[in-house]
């Protein structure tokens, strides 16, 4: 099998091993600016062992660095820089662009190159309008099927949210999130509509961990997340569907509220910064 260092000190989407020493420097595959080059070397590498596909596990590592920002949306990346980076050759990553250009986290331009995909508030919405049909569906399928070993799996799993928003754990809560709503979806059985949603998670990624930040976010999410649960132990599919769509628009509610919130930050800066350099004339 292959193992993942993981990169930048942050743990590897898929760990083989005991968790790497911590690099001496930041490693980054892509520049600040949208169109720079990656620097030749990193702080990771991937090891061939056996018996794995070496293609995956690139796109596993890519994924994980684009979903915690390492790759920031709008960047370019360069094949042959990545390749070195990971220690494969470019084939491997060849492949793995392909298969994040079809999980909607990068996108291929001809003569241009790959980008991370960069998505505007107008799609964002639209994003979540769907989402919210497909949550809707997921949780009347899954009340109505549920099983008292499928409760305690989705309390546990709400359990470990609560415990991440009490220490205020946002990369923690983030991924626990992102696993309860992914396996709720698995539970509904239908292949489509898991392919679908994972898509459509990963678009959405940035904008959601950025609302997640707000102060007292992560424990009035978890507060939803129990509804979530009730409704679904009950059996109220109906019910169910109702707190899964609110939860997904409560959730695009937090990303407005963040970009406004930034706005208004910005703006205090902006003026502050031209009253000091008023006050140094």
């Amino acid at each position: 099998m292959l193992k993942l260092a993981p990169i930048n000190g942050a743990r590897a989407a898929r760990p083989a091993g005991p968790r790497a020493r911590r690099p001496a420097a930041t490693a980054r595959v892509t520049a600040a600016a949208p169109a720079a080059e990656p620097p030749a070397r990193g702080a990771a590498a991937i090891a061939l062992l056996q018996s794995s596909s070496l293609p995956m596990l690139v796109q596993e590592e890519l994924e994980r660095m684009i979903l915690a920002g390492d790759l920031p949306a709008g960047s370019k990346l360069n094949e042959a820089a990545i390749a070195d980076l990971l220690g494969v050759s470019r084939g491997p990553v060849r492949e793995a662009f392909r298969a994040l250009e079809e999980s909607g986290l990068v996108r291929l331009e001809k003569n241009r190159g790959v980008f991370v995909r960069q998505i505007d508030v107008e799609e964002a919405d639209q994003i979540y309008e769907l989402r919210s049909v497909l949550d809707e569906f997921a949780g009347r399928r899954v009340a109505q099927t549920v099983t008292p070993e499928i409760v305690r799996e989705l309390r546990a799993r709400v359990d470990r949210m609560e415990k991440a928003a009490v220490k205020n754990d946002i990369d923690g809560y983030h991924r626990t999130n992102l696993e309860f709503h992914d396996r709720l979806v698995e539970l509904a059985g239908n292949g489509k509509l898991l392919l679908t949603y994972r898509r459509l998670v990963n678009e959405l990624n940035l904008f959601r961990r950025a609302a997640l930040a707000q102060v007292g976010t992560l424990l009035v999410s978890t507060r939803e997340h129990r509804e979530i649960v009730n409704r679904i132990a009950a059996g109220e599919a109906a019910a169910a569907g109702r707190a899964l769509q609110e939860h997904v628009f409560a959730s695009r509610d937090r990303m407005h509220r963040t970009r406004v919130d930034a706005a208004k930050t910005a703006a205090r800066i902006s003026k502050a910064t031209a009253t000091t350099a008023r006050k140094m004339r």
